[in-house]
């Protein structure tokens, strides 16, 4: 998929992305976000297997979390940079909005995946993508991405049942021009 920059995706409960740009860097492509959330919103426990993410603050209260630690927190001027690997949630803290500015690098398919995502999330009008959507998304791109907080049962047999269920159904053409997943 080709997507001109800037490219805004938002979800339908608070959370606003902006892909500024890709610039070649060392260690693979850079893409350049910009982000919002409103008050409580944020991404669930994630972990990107192939990335690493840097997020500074420009106005608003950050709260963040690495799987099995205490929550942390961030203000404006402040840098988190969460390393590949690492299973991390982040929501804005107390009554203001969040805003940040930062990159992931390499980029991979990290624009089609969040894009796809909040997608989802709008179609299916809850915090978590439709069905079949999700079911797609994290089986076809489970070497790349990991939502931590799907129980393993979940992960290995539902979703990969459903993702079945769905090509079988048809449910995907919207996906057909979707980048190979990376290994």
């Amino acid at each position: 998929m080709k997507y001109t920059f800037p490219h805004s995706i938002e979800n339908s409960h608070g959370e606003k992305i902006i892909f500024k740009s890709i610039e070649p860097a060392e260690g693979g492509e850079k893409l350049w976000v910009e982000s919002f959330c409103a008050p409580g919103s944020g991404p669930v426990m994630h972990t990107h297997f192939k990335q690493e993410e840097a997020l500074t603050v420009i106005s608003g209260s950050l709260a963040y979390q690495i799987l099995g630690q205490e929550p942390k927190y961030a203000s404006a001027g402040e840098t988190i940079v969460f390393r590949r690997g690492t299973p991390h949630k982040f929501w804005a803290m107390g009554n203001e909005n969040l805003h940040m500015r930062g990159w992931i690098q390499p980029a991979n398919s990290i624009v089609f995946f969040l894009s796809s995502v909040f997608a989802a999330q709008t179609k299916s009008g809850k915090g978590e993508p439709e069905a079949f959507d999700g079911a797609y998304l994290l089986t076809k791109y489970a070497s790349e991405y990991d939502m931590a907080e799907i129980p393993w049962f979940v992960k290995k047999v539902i979703l990969p049942l459903t993702y079945l269920a769905g090509r079988l159904m048809g449910k995907y053409q919207h996906f057909k021009d979707a980048p190979a997943p990376l290994k």
